[in-house]
């Protein structure tokens, strides 16, 4: 198999116990593997424009140019929680960009996976740090961080008492529009919950 990621990553990923192969997803899934549900239905990455000109354009004018991220509900957990906020599938606004609200329960981390679009976050609270094709890169409230095209990536909260959280801005429906679609996850957020956060659930 191709490996887009660069040699030797999911080679070494394979000899990792709990860790999961591309090629082992749908066993997974069938299976039974517990995973998010978001990740398990059709989702629309880029719309269908169709329709008059004008009309389409008066529509677009009537959208929304400010979403209450507080007024939507987290979905995943117990390791990793996260808001859909802008993207294709929920909102008419754009479909070049989208954006999402992550949050990481106490000294948890995210999925390991990486793809073709890069990815800029900004840290809204906590501490952590990401790992970038095996590269330990810190970072705490008020920094950005840059996610580069390709690169295999996780992020870590550090934090032993509070949460972790970041917005998250990429250009992911663009690259999906000219089919640069491969993606890969090679390990999936954990899904048990941490010991002492059992009940863990981020506010608004």
């Amino acid at each position: 198999m191709y490996n887009i990621f660069g040699p030797g990553v999911f080679e070494e990923e394979e000899e990792r116990e709990g860790t999961m192969r591309p090629e082992e997803e749908t066993e997974k899934e069938q299976a039974g593997e517990q995973k998010w549900d978001r990740w398990q239905k059709d989702r629309t990455f880029v719309r269908a424009v169709v329709g008059k000109y004008a009309e389409i354009y008066k529509d677009l004018l009537k959208q929304p140019r400010v979403y209450k991220s507080k007024d939507m509900n987290w979905k995943g957990g117990p390791a990793k929680w996260g808001k859909n906020v802008v993207n294709p599938q929920r909102t008419m606004i754009t479909q070049a960009i989208e954006t999402h609200i992550d949050c990481l329960t106490p000294t948890s981390h995210g999925q390991k996976h990486g793809h073709m679009n890069s990815a800029v976050f900004y840290i809204l609270e906590g501490n952590g740090y990401d790992v970038h094709d095996g590269v330990k890169y810190p970072w705490k409230a008020g920094d950005v961080c840059i996610v580069e095209n390709m690169c295999v990536h996780q992020h870590f909260n550090a934090d032993s008492q509070k949460p972790a959280r970041y917005v998250i801005f990429k250009a992911k429906p663009t690259f999906i529009f000219f089919h640069l679609v491969f993606q890969r996850t090679v390990e999936y957020p954990p899904k048990d919950p941490v010991p002492g956060f059992e009940h863990f659930h981020p506010e608004p």
